[in-house]
Parts: C-alpha cells; structure tokens; sequence
C-alpha cells in the first residue's frame, strides 16, 4: 500500500502496509506502528500514542477504498465523524514488532454516479490475534470537480499563515514546541486558540484549502490534556464530529469542560469544542482514567 494510496507523501508516516479482501466489503490491513516517530511518539512509558488508532484507521480506510471501489487518488474524503477505544494494556511498543492487524468492515454503502459515495466504516486492531481497540467513522467522498464547486472561493489551498504564539509545551504533553496546537488566550480559564503552522511536516504533507480534522482532532486532545493537568491523561476513549469546515485565517477558539470521575476506578470526561466567529466548527469527547480528587 503506497503512501499516496493513504493520502500521505513521507512513507514514514503512512502505518499500513497491506491489504486483502476477506467477504464483500470486509478487508484486513496490516499496519506497522512506529516505536519511535517525531509526532505520534510513545507516551507514558512506553504505549503506543492512542492517536494512533484513529489516524490509522483513516489511513487504511482510503487505501482500502481508492483499492477495491475503484475511486480516483484524486477523490476527497470528507470525515464526518470518528471515534475509538482502546486498551492501554495491548498498546505495548515492542523491540520486536509492532505490527498490528485491521479488520475494516464498511456498511450503509451509498453511491452516485456508478462510484461509491458514502459509507460507514467500522475497524476492529488486533496485535497477536487479541483485540486492542475499535474504531469508528462515517465518510463521504466527492470527485475534484465536486469539490471546488462546494467549496467555491475557498477551495483554493493555503501555503502558509500567521503562526500565533504555543503555550508551554509541557502543557500540552508535548516535548517540542513545534508540535503545539495551542496559542493562549486572556480569556476564561481552560479556553485557547488554536495554533496553526502549515510548514508541519506531519499534519501538512501537501496544501490545504482548510485546516485538516486530524489537527482539530489532536489540539482537543492537547487541551484536555492540559485541562486535567497535574494529573495524568491517557485518552483512551476518543471521539469527534464536525459541523464544519475549519477555515484559514480565521480564529478558533478551543474551550474544555471536565467532568471528574464519579466513583474510584471510573474515568473522567472531558468535552471539548472548537468555534470560529461563534459558529461551531467540532465537538469532542475524551475518557480518561484518572484519580480521585481527596
């Protein structure tokens, strides 16, 4: 499976590697996380990034597409949604292997034109045959021309904007600034704006015409990550809807609100949003497990 086929151009940061067809429109990929990568690097001592899960799966889900539906390496895949779950335990960076198996199973399959257009897609990650996570989304898919019509003045891509100020990288459970999605604000406590740069080698392999969701998705996880600090966050339950494109030069402001944990063992929610000019542009959720407050 070619980095393209993924919609990546640095083969470093495309995670699967081969497909096959198991029944009608059920597909095993295996993919090979990365024990060491700049941006999806291991946390908390050792456990591959739960990011991971959801970045592969939107990686194998349009090779497997472009593959066995016939769509065009030039077709636009939009994500309406997308969660996980995972197991920490079964995420282990090994010294040995760190392949893992995604058993994809797309459903509620529409198509226009004689192509596939819209479609569920569920995954399933296995390492040594025991499930480790789930996964989950629904796509569309639109040709070029399809595109540009719906996004008008606004399809033309971006090269580069303002960089606004990080917060401290340590905040955000990042070691290098240049990995921060998060600018701070004099406004309410657990509020920021986001922080674009579009020289980032991993989240702007190519120019965009809006912000890409994988980003929104990754600064909602950085602050929920500072929003629940000084304790630990593990974000073993994701999950993101968009109501809208992310647009360039425009401010996005990315509020949190916590919920702790109701009883001893249970995890605490944290809810985050994204707006620009009021409007929503993504809601998402985490599950953490975390401590009790005394």
């Amino acid at each position: 499976m070619s980095a393209a086929m993924c919609h990546r151009v640095r083969e470093e940061d495309a995670f699967p590697i081969a497909w096959t067809a198991l029944d009608a429109n059920q597909f095993l990929v295996r993919a090979c996380w990365p024990a060491d990568h700049p941006f999806f690097a291991p946390v908390q001592g050792g456990i591959h990034d739960p990011m991971l899960i959801a970045e592969t799966m939107r990686q194998a889900s349009m090779a497997v597409i472009h593959a066995a539906y016939d769509v065009p390496l030039d077709h636009h895949f939009l994500l309406t949604d997308l969660d996980y779950t995972c197991h920490p335990e079964g995420l282990g960076v090994s010294d040995r292997d760190n392949t893992v198996d995604v058993r994809i199973t797309f459903s509620q399959l529409k198509y226009r034109g004689g192509r596939v257009s819209q479609m569920r897609v569920d995954t399933v990650f296995e390492r040594d045959g025991r499930p480790v996570a789930t996964s989950g989304g629904d796509v569309r898919l639109t040709s070029r021309a399809a595109y540009h019509r719906l996004r008008g003045d606004r399809s033309v891509p971006v090269l580069a904007v303002p960089v606004e100020p990080p917060v401290d990288p340590h905040l955000v459970g990042r070691p290098h600034v240049d990995h921060v999605l998060l600018s701070p604000t004099a406004e309410e406590p657990g509020e920021w704006n986001l922080r674009v740069d579009t020289r980032h080698p991993t989240l702007f392999q190519r120019p965009n015409d809006h912000i890409p969701g994988m980003l929104l998705f990754e600064a909602a996880r950085q602050a929920a990550y500072a929003a629940t600090a000084p304790t630990s966050f593990l974000p073993v339950h994701g999950s993101i809807s968009f109501h809208r494109y992310a647009e360039f030069g425009i401010p996005c402001r990315i509020a949190t609100r916590v919920i702790p944990p109701l009883a001893p063992g249970t995890r605490a929610v944290v809810s985050v949003t994204g707006h620009q000019d009021g409007d929503p542009v993504f809601q998402c959720t985490f599950l953490t497990p975390q401590r009790m407050a005394l």
